[in-house]
């Protein structure tokens, strides 16, 4: 019998065991078959057990984590979604327990967090994959990496940007100390966000505050005028929905984004990489844009729009 079993999470790793078992209702397609009783020596769908399919709090993510599931559901496998969990402080430490299994991911941002110090930005999907190669968890592999990026910018109104001439992220040197920024908690403390600005612009806001993950709550502030500058991403359909203006990166902080599953080592198997390689060939970042808008703005269901573009790609049958 194979299913999908759905969890959505909270932020903490303490209660990965207590959401293994606080799952909906299975669904099921069929008989599990047996008959394959020779050994070709390669694993096979049926030898890795239950794989555990994460996303992050996002839109995107969860489109993502979906697509991923619904896919190696219909490809045989039996399949637990356990997305909506958070930052890379929750979900890497699952990654390396086993609590996770498969993780949409973005080849800049998580070399970033693993790195640390990284000595320089990089753009190139092959210089990244190296790189993130390099300082990934023991057991912790790279499927292929998609053409689409989602990057972190900064975003603007348009009044907000004839007031003070904003064109580029070095524009808001001169005039930072009279402007609220706002986005994710961990934009105090991660290179691409607060520090990198210092450091690499000499940007220092009036202020921040706390809002989201370029989600609502940063759309609410900045068209409200409560923050005068937020962290987006490149691929959400607020952008355009909203009249922002998003600031050009033209001094190298913010590195290439491509979007790459990162699959524990015994789960790797033909089967999986298959699946999940042939969604990032189909993805496009306008493409990306168009699904989010669908959740973000229409408010459609991350999986339903997961399905629907999986079926729409002849990924799955319909």
């Amino acid at each position: 019998m194979r299913r999908i079993r759905l969890l959505v999470s909270g932020a903490a790793i303490v209660l990965m065991a207590l959401l293994g078992t606080a799952c909906s209702p299975e669904v099921t397609d069929g008989d599990e078959d047996t008959t394959g009783d020779e050994d070709t020596g390669t694993p096979e769908a049926g030898d890795v057990g239950t794989i555990t399919v994460g996303s992050a709090n996002f839109p995107e993510q969860l489109i993502l984590g979906n697509m991923y599931a619904i896919a190696l559901e219909d490809a045989g496998f039996d399949v637990e979604a356990n997305l909506n969990l958070g930052s890379r402080e929750v979900y890497f430490p699952a990654l390396e327990s086993g609590d996770l299994d498969i993780m949409p991911e973005y080849l800049g941002a998580a070399y970033g967090f693993l790195a640390q110090e990284e000595e320089e930005v990089l753009t190139e999907v092959d210089e990244l994959r190296e790189a993130l190669e390099g300082v990934l968890p023991e057991d912790l592999v790279l499927l292929e990496s998609s053409e689409a990026q989602d990057q972190d910018a900064l975003a603007v109104t348009q009044e907000t940007a004839d007031e003070y001439g904003l064109e580029t992220v070095s524009d808001l040197a001169p005039v930072a100390g009279e402007l609220v920024a706002g986005g994710p908690p961990e934009e105090e403390t991660r290179a691409v966000g607060l520090p990198g600005l210092r450091e690499v612009y000499d940007i220092e806001f009036a202020d921040f505050i706390v809002t989201d993950a370029g989600g609502p709550q940063t759309v609410e502030a900045l068209s409200s005028g409560r923050i005068d500058v937020g962290r987006v991403f490149t691929t959400s359909g607020f952008i355009e929905a909203e009249g922002f203006v998003v600031l050009e990166e033209d001094r190298d902080l913010i590195p290439g984004e491509n979007i790459t599953p990162i699959v524990r080592e015994e789960v790797g198997v033909p089967e999986v990489e298959e699946a999940l390689n042939a969604i990032s060939a189909a993805l496009t970042t306008d493409t990306l844009i168009d699904l989010n808008a669908r959740v973000e703005l229409d408010n459609d269901d991350p999986d339903v729009v997961a399905r629907d573009f999986l079926v729409e790609q002849g990924l799955i049958e319909g």
